[in-house]
């Protein structure tokens, strides 16, 4: 096999975890603008972060896979996957919670966060 038909089936292979990632993102943020919270780990509540924890492991090791792949193709890194990692962790506390950030990460990825619009 070439150079080029590997680089072409990585590529394809980059393309589909991308949209992969997406998809679990996409997921994750409606479930926390319905009101869960845990995600971005703005809370303190341990339960709340345990059940979010297989979730933000997935997106991570996705992330950290895809960006792997962009390296390897001489791409940069996964702007999503860098924007949900800063992202996340403590804040001041007048900061939106976590379901408002979630709507707002919606809107900005072209999601409808009103069911009735």
């Amino acid at each position: 096999m070439s150079r080029a038909d590997r680089l072409e089936r990585l590529d394809a292979r980059r393309l589909e975890l991308e949209t992969e990632y997406e998809a679990v993102l996409l997921d994750a943020l409606r479930r926390v603008a319905a009101g869960s919270w845990g995600l971005f780990g703005h809370t303190k509540d341990r339960a709340a972060r345990a059940k979010w924890e297989p979730v933000i492991t997935d997106l991570c090791d996705r992330g950290e896979e895809i960006d792997q792949m962009r390296a390897s193709l001489g791409l940069q890194p996964l702007a999503l996957h860098e924007e949900f990692e800063a992202s996340r962790g403590p804040v001041a506390s007048t900061a939106p919670g976590e379901p408002k950030q979630a709507k707002a990460w919606l809107e900005r990825l072209g999601e409808n966060t009103n069911p009735a619009a």
